[in-house]
């Protein structure tokens, strides 16, 4: 679904995030009794990314990272001199694209608004650190299909 952003905002509940309420690493099926394990996200900026023509963009897709992920901006010297930078180097690494834009690199995120970095921290933060995990499932006396959490309430259960 490709649609431009340059006119007014979607109504307020499209505004939300396409990103599941409380999903990260997720496992579901998909109409068999096969599981997915999701690695990349789809969100929706609360305020958006306006490019140098002046073109807003609002979607976008994330993904989860990779321990080369975190490990490589530690490394970058903007880093070393300003630890608050981190986050700007990492999201840059992750973020695949926002509306038509696909080269993302520090220079993009930190034209981000304020809301909208707080928003993919938090993001970062729940595909990445929370861990969630889970599973559709089905009843096997009923049938009916639900989600559950395979990673447990803390480190060690199950």
């Amino acid at each position: 679904m490709r649609r431009s952003f340059a006119s007014a905002p979607e109504d307020a509940a499209e505004e939300q995030s396409a990103f599941p309420t409380e999903s990260a690493a997720v496992l579901e099926g998909r109409g068999s009794n096969e599981a997915v394990f999701q690695t990349r996200f789809e969100f929706l900026l609360p305020r958006g990314y306006v490019d140098r023509s002046g073109r807003l963009h609002r979607s976008g897709v994330m993904r989860m990272a990779t321990a080369r992920d975190e490990l490589v901006p530690l490394h970058d010297d903007r880093v070393r001199e300003n630890a608050a930078y981190l986050s700007v180097v990492l999201l840059a690494r992750v973020i695949e694209r926002i509306g038509d834009v696909t080269d993302i690199h520090a220079g993009v995120v930190e034209e981000f608004f304020a809301a909208d970095l707080a928003f993919l921290q938090d993001l970062y933060r729940r595909i990445n650190i929370d861990g969630h995990a889970r599973a559709a499932v089905s009843c096997p006396a009923c049938g009916h299909g639900f989600a559950v959490d395979m990673a447990g309430g803390a480190l060690g259960e199950g």
